[in-house]
């Protein structure tokens, strides 16, 4: 294929001249599109998201056992169960902003790499600690693997797919997050804690083996201008019988619009800031929705509605998450972003005042000293929180990350995702390390009223702010919002 007449024909389309061509050329492009290798690869890179959920999922099980440990140097207290549980987004938001800086300087592949190594150190500290803060160094070291991975995925996946999966693969992100979350859950009924930190570290060893095999992503070599390189990143993963010259032309030509390097005084153009606070604001609506405190603290949340097995109950919740999360991934390229986070926000809504509900009837029961009825409302606790866990995977849990990773140009991209990310998991250290005094302050029931008042801001934003990215190229999402007609 000859480069320079597929390059006449973008710049054709972008100027009007052809406003059809560019859009049958992608179909033609498409349907000789393979995407095998492109699965492989993303599988690859989401053990990184399964290995977090583990980390998020890992103190759910292990708190109460901590609590009640017979050895006196590891036994938690309140407090200290608290910061066990908390300090993970510590390190995330470290991670995030690290993350951040490791995309640009050393690409999205070694950064994937390099973030499996404190997932690994920080789960052999857990498993060989002899004291409370040796814990505290594991828990942060997995929540500093926690952030890179957070960033760095999305960024993978994203600038790996073609529009036609994009949504699908980059869903699998929160997929496997939440399957972490479930396994940890599920292994946690027969494991003590020290086992379960020893299985929890044999993801990121296998995503340290597997991306040795997986290419860069083209998006980031063209950046860097390295052409030879982002052709045979193309070739492997769109498959021999792809043009992969027509591709690679039209994300080289963007990269050169854009320039190649970020400075801060590019915040000023409205194709970064635009987007910049859009993905800052979806992570901020995205942990005021509770959803990590709930994670974090499943067990004792179904202990104080009254169930017996709340360890099972946690299972339950972790099995609807994976199915919901995995019906996401399959409309998220039929129905698109926004109408999905608009059913999600409505569904939280109404889930966690329901939860409110109920938590205030068990206290006027509780207060009267009356416990014959109590046993007859636990169905609302397990239907709230059923429909609750349903709703966000459903939109607020993928869509976000999702987002994040489409609509930043490529030179902001490493900046702009960090910013994203150190909000999101600074947020979840504010929700999960004062959800316990919320409880106290507010009642359970007030701090479920006041997730579900932000659940309906959260709808409010998505209706009025969020573009629709469903379909469309990273170029063209990019051109949208610097109100040009991208290619």
């Amino acid at each position: 294929m000859d480069i320079q007449n597929e390059r006449r024909r973008l710049l054709d389309s972008e100027d009007g001249h052809n406003p059809t061509g560019l859009i049958s050329e992608q179909d033609a492009y498409l349907s000789k599109v393979k995407n095998k290798k492109l699965y492989l690869a993303t599988f690859a890179s989401v053990l990184g998201p399964m290995s977090f959920g583990f980390v998020l999922g890992y103190s759910s099980p292990v708190i109460p056992e901590l609590t009640t440990i017979a050895d006196p140097r590891l036994q938690l207290d309140a407090n200290q169960a608290s910061w066990f549980g908390s300090i993970v987004t510590v390190g995330a938001a470290i991670g995030g902003l690290l993350g951040g800086w490791m995309v640009e300087k050393i690409g999205r592949k070694l950064s994937l790499m390099f973030c499996s190594l404190p997932f690994v150190f920080g789960f052999t500290i857990i498993i060989a600690a002899q004291n409370v803060w040796m814990l505290y160094v594991g828990r942060l070291l997995t929540g500093l693997a926690s952030g890179v991975t957070s960033l760095v995925v999305p960024l993978y996946i994203s600038e790996m797919s073609h529009e036609r999966v994009r949504g699908t693969l980059g869903s699998c992100v929160q997929l496997m997050v939440v399957l972490g979350i479930m396994g940890v859950y599920l292994a946690g009924l027969f494991m003590d804690w020290r086992w379960l930190a020893i299985c929890c570290s044999i993801p990121p060893t296998l995503l340290m083996v597997l991306m040795c095999f997986m290419p860069e992503t083209p998006r980031f070599l063209l950046s860097k201008g390295k052409r030879r390189e982002a052709e045979e990143a193309l070739r492997f993963l769109r498959g021999p019988d792809a043009p992969i010259e027509w591709e690679c032309a039209r994300i080289e030509d963007a990269c050169e619009e854009q320039g190649s390097s970020f400075h801060l005084l590019d915040i000023k153009d409205p194709g970064v800031y635009k987007p910049l606070v859009i993905g800052v604001m979806l992570m901020v609506f995205q942990q005021m929705t509770g959803i990590n405190a709930i994670m974090f603290y499943a067990e004792n949340i179904f202990e104080q509605a009254h169930f017996e097995n709340s360890d099972l109950a946690s299972v339950l919740v972790g099995l609807i998450q994976v199915i919901f999360t995995g019906v996401a991934a399959l409309i998220m390229d039929r129905a698109g972003r926004k109408i999905l986070l608009i059913i999600s926000g409505i569904a939280m809504t109404i889930s966690t005042a329901a939860f409110g509900v109920y938590f205030y009837i068990m206290s006027v029961f509780h207060s009267s000293n009356v416990t014959e009825a109590q046993p007859d409302l636990t169905w609302l606790a397990l239907a709230s929180m059923a429909v609750f866990i349903a709703g966000f995977a459903l939109g607020w849990g993928p869509i976000p990350w999702l987002v994040m990773s489409e609509i930043f140009p490529v030179k902001a991209r490493g900046f702009a995702s960090a910013a994203c990310v150190l909000t999101n998991w600074g947020m979840a250290f504010v929700v999960t390390k004062t959800f316990q005094n919320m409880m106290n302050v507010l009642t359970s029931a007030g701090t479920f009223w006041m997730f579900a008042f932000m659940c309906i801001f959260n709808v409010i934003f998505t209706i009025a702010f969020i573009p629709e990215t469903k379909g469309k190229t990273l170029e063209q999402i990019e051109a949208t919002f610097r109100g040009t007609s991208g290619p």
